[in-house]
This record gives C-alpha cells, structure tokens and sequence, in this order.
C-alpha cells in the first residue's frame, strides 16, 4: 500500500514516457521525487522502470502532482503547459518551448498571471563544456565575442514526427535550436537571421542547416546541424574566438578519457542523447537538480522561460529565411 510521501518530497508528473522521458527520469529520482507519469504509449513500461504510479487520463495526473516535466512531440507543448498552469502546477518543458513565437508569449503571459514557473529545458546549457566555456567568456577570456561557430550532429531521430515540421520544427527548431540559444547566451540579441538547408536526394531525414546570426553587439554565430542515417555518431564543437582570445571545444577529440571498447561502441553507435561519459556531470540530471531547487526554495536557474521564448523566435526566423532565401531582421 502506497503511503503519503514526505512533506519535502516533490511529486513530479511526467507527461509523455518516450526517448527523452528516459533521460530525465533519473535526474528526478536523484532529488527524491515521487514520479506518476501519463502517456499515450509506454506509460507502464516507464513506470516499472522509475517507480512510478501510472494516471490513466491527463486530468487524473494533474491533480496529483505539484509539478509537470512535458515530454510530449513538440505540437502538443503549448495545450499542456496551459493545462498544467490552469491546474497551478509549475512547468520544466522540453525545448522547444513552442514552435512559435506567439504560443510562447502566452506561456509567457500565462505563467506570469499565474505565479509560476516555467522551465524550457536547454540541456546544452548543462553540458560541462558549454557552461566552463560561458564562465570563461563571463570573465573576459576571448575579450569581445566576435566570431562564433558551433555544430552538432547526430542520427535522424527513431520517431517519424521529427521530420514532419508542422509538428516539429525540423532539424532548426528541434536540433539547432541549442546552438542558437547558445549562440545568444553567450553574444545577446540578434539583429538579423538568415538561414539554408540541405536535403540527400531521396531521404528527407537527412539533412544539413546552417543558420547564420548577427548579433545587435555586432557578434557574428554560424550554426551547423546535421541529421544523418542510423549510427551517425553523436557530436557538438564549438569555436569561439573574440578580440583577445579563442576558445575551441570538440567532443570527439581529446577529453582526457580512454573509452574501453564497450564504451567506445556506445558511443559511437548514435543511440542515445548525449555520449555516455560516467566522469561528467549528467546534463539532465543537473537540469532537473536546479528546477528541483527553484520549486522548493526559489533558487535562481540558468535559463528562464524568456529564454526559451526568445530561442523559439530567433529559430523561427531562421525557418522564414529557409522558406523565403532573405535574411529576416529580428
């Protein structure tokens, strides 16, 4: 028989139980979360795996959590964080928040209203890599950002509903879009966006996207994606050069690791979010730590829902200069 958890303990519903739900789970269950989950498919599986308690509707979950992490296709983010919020409860979303700009003025709107807080879940800005290279720029290491280049590649996701863009967002909304908001964490605002896409003859699934933005300070980002076939291997760089100093990252050079060959076969093998590195802080786990956190004791994060807003727009104009070959201004 189940008990009532301690008053401290956070109930936590997650909505949607397919790849990415897998990644966040054990970031809740680090924090001592009591986890219930609601799912069209998969909602047992994922229960006896984290322990969680299964809802049968989407209503029956609301009611008892005091907190949503959104796991769903990205078409169905904006319905369910309004529901979560009508239902008081606070929000971590996966990115992107929305697929446009004006769905996340009302989130942002909404959250507002309503006193609670909405989390878009920027991993990227977790990943050690990116965050020692933030704090390094932070303290004048490269001096003013001049030129930044950063790419990331990786296999076409298993589920079909990524390369249809109504529902996604394509390789610029659902991929690109942590560079790009890396790109604005560390440059600020963008004045202009101009962006094109590449597609292999007779697979649509892979693809490549550059999108290219001047920032307001007079910054310039170059981002590169690529959605490739099964077994691409999962990789992120990033070149950051400005008027006193460059700082260049690659996760498939030197790391100071010496993968055995399981773990060598792992990682190249493309399965999977992020390489699987046991020396480096989980991304997701430290995500879901500092929302953890906000919820009990009001503690700062990293990224705010503005934030995630802001990335929604920047990437949507990417996706007009796509459809329209013009830069768009911002």
């Amino acid at each position: 028989m189940r008990t009532d958890p301690p008053e401290s303990t956070l109930r936590i519903g997650v909505i949607g139980t397919g790849g990415i739900s897998r990644a966040h789970a054990p970031g809740w269950r680090a924090v001592g979360a009591e986890l219930h989950c609601f799912s069209l498919a998969g909602a047992q599986e994922f229960a006896e795996q984290f322990d969680a308690t299964v809802h049968d509707s989407l209503e029956s979950l609301l009611a008892a959590v005091e907190a949503v992490d959104i796991c769903t296709p990205t078409d169905q983010h904006a319905d369910l964080i309004h529901r979560a919020l009508d239902a008081g409860l606070h929000v971590i979303s996966e990115k992107p928040l929305t697929l446009t700009p004006e769905a996340a003025q009302d989130v942002l709107d909404h959250a507002e209203r309503a006193g609670l807080l909405v989390l878009p879940a920027h991993v990227v800005r977790y990943f050690p890599q990116y965050a020692a290279a933030k704090r390094a720029i932070d303290a004048g290491a490269i001096g003013t950002p001049a030129v930044l280049r950063f790419e990331r590649t990786g296999s076409f996701p298993r589920q079909a509903w990524f390369g249809d863009e109504s529902r996604s967002g394509g390789i610029v909304m659902d991929q690109m879009i942590h560079d790009i908001d890396q790109a604005i964490w560390i440059a600020g605002p963008v004045a202009s966006v101009y962006a094109q896409q590449s597609t292999a003859p007779g697979d649509d699934t892979v693809r490549t996207g550059h999108v290219v933005l001047t920032h307001t300070g007079g910054a310039i980002s170059h981002c590169r994606g690529f959605w490739g076939p099964a077994g691409t291997a999962f990789r992120y760089t990033f070149d950051l050069a400005g008027d006193g100093g460059r700082l260049r990252y690659d996760s498939h050079g030197d790391s100071g690791i010496v993968f055995d060959a399981v773990a060598a076969a792992r990682q190249e093998s493309g399965d999977g979010f992020l390489p699987r590195v046991t020396t480096m802080d989980d991304p997701y786990a430290s995500e879901i730590r500092e929302f953890a956190a906000a919820i009990r004791d009001g503690a700062p994060t990293r990224v705010i829902a503005a934030d995630g807003a802001y990335a929604v727009a920047i990437s949507h104009a990417a996706i007009e200069s796509l459809h329209t070959g013009r830069s768009i201004a911002c």
